[in-house]
């Protein structure tokens, strides 16, 4: 080929791969403006009305989209910002020049969303919000934006991250969900996005999930079967609750492996990223095909439900004791007895079907035998009404296996 006709393709496709990101990323950083604004006058003055009034002012009624998002995901409260500004004065000058760098990292991370175009080329625009609040999270996504947690993504031990924990958000912006209806599709969910963005950086993630877990796959791999199914997250993602491993976030690591698995073998590697990535991960259907074919259990997905299924604890019974009336409200008393010992450390109540007008509020919740094999609690109720209580998956047994939700369904009698 001529010099001259590959010096003008080559600069055609660089000139279009530009486009493309100035059009596809689009990265807001007005946010760390509006605050540090807000930061300044806020801390020049003890009158807190008149701090309240800058907050509002200068940050909370000039924030973008995306800031207003992470308000609402975290239901962050005016008092906790002034709080936060107040208290925090030798943090927040420690993070300050960090943030004021915010666009030079801004230029890092659509670099790598160029890359990641390259290895997904249906992969559409979403936008990156630099947004700041209240020490709840380092960053997190909602439809097609990514909402940054400045406050924590750009402290000195965050930093070196920041472009690897953006794109793993983004990826999360071109899945069908952010929230897997069980445990399995919420950590497949999560390790799609780490397994993708360590392709992208072309550099392993230092997730220190990933690390224990590539040394203890078996023991790792026992345990969570017992708990894939739950609806709950438990210890495997965002807690810091203390487990066997001694180590936070281990979905990570399960999720991770699958999809390095279902990678590994399949031979059409473009193809492979697109079906991670496009997978609906609340379809248990495709969910258990995708897991299957990665080979990561020793047995297929649906034979694993049935296990947990038959090894789940259930309510036998829950039975009401009236007590002594108590003027126009009567009061009883529940005992549940459970199938296995339960964990004393946790429950959970929800409505029934007919909703909170027929719910059946707990006044005391006595507590488990010391067996752990029943539990008692008190309501007061009208009488002549019919009341529901569901017992919810957050009552669990000692192996961690969340309970079948168990309805009561009662009816008072006469005052």
């Amino acid at each position: 080929m001529n010099k001259a006709i590959l010096f003008a393709t080559l600069l055609c496709a660089s000139i279009t791969q530009s486009l493309w990101a100035q059009q596809t990323v689009n990265l807001i950083t007005t946010d760390l403006d509006h605050f540090w604004q807000a930061y300044d006058k806020i801390n020049a003055t003890k009158d807190t009305t008149a701090q309240y009034m800058y907050l509002n002012q200068l940050f909370l009624e000039k924030a973008t989209p995306g800031q207003k998002a992470m308000i609402r995901a975290r239901n962050y409260t005016p008092k906790e910002y002034l709080d936060m500004i107040t208290q925090k004065q030798t943090y927040f000058n420690s993070i300050r020049s960090n943030t004021l760098k915010a666009k030079d990292y801004a230029k890092a991370i659509a670099v790598k969303i160029d890359k990641f175009k390259q290895l997904y080329p249906a992969l559409e625009p979403a936008e990156i919000y630099f947004t700041v609040g209240a020490f709840r999270s380092g960053g997190t996504t909602t439809g097609k934006m990514v909402l940054i947690g400045s406050e924590i993504a750009m402290t000195g031990e965050h930093l070196n991250n920041l472009v690897f924990t953006n794109l793993h958000e983004y990826v999360h912006t071109q899945q069908k969900t952010n929230m897997g209806d069980n445990l399995l599709a919420q950590c497949v969910m999560e390790g799609v996005a780490e397994f993708i963005s360590e392709k992208v950086m072309a550099s392993p993630s230092t997730t220190p999930a990933l690390a224990y877990g590539k040394t203890h796959t078996e023991s790792i791999k026992k345990a969570f079967s017992l708990h894939m199914f739950n609806s709950g997250n438990g210890f495997w993602l965002y807690s810091n609750v203390e487990n066997q491993f001694g180590v936070r976030d281990l979905g990570y690591y399960v999720g991770y492996a699958i999809a390095e698995l279902y990678y590994t073998q399949a031979t059409d590697k473009a193809g492979a990223i697109a079906k991670m990535i496009q997978l609906d991960y609340n379809n248990m259907e495709a969910l258990s095909t995708y897991v299957d074919q990665s080979g990561y259990f020793d047995q297929k997905v649906r034979q694993l439900k049935d296990e947990y299924e038959k090894n789940r604890p259930v309510v036998l019974s829950a039975i009401p004791e009236r007590l002594a009336d108590s003027g126009d409200t009567l009061n009883y008393k529940f005992k549940v007895v459970f199938s296995k010992p339960m964990n004393k450390r946790y429950r959970n109540f929800d409505f029934g079907p007919l909703g909170k007008e027929n719910a059946m509020f707990i006044k005391n919740f006595i507590g488990f035998s010391a067996d752990g094999i029943t539990a008692e609690f008190e309501v007061q109720l009208k009488p002549n009404k019919q009341y529901q209580l569901v017992l919810g998956e957050s009552f669990r047994d000692l192996n961690g296996v969340g309970i079948k939700p168990y309805l009561i369904d009662f009816i008072t009698g006469e005052k």
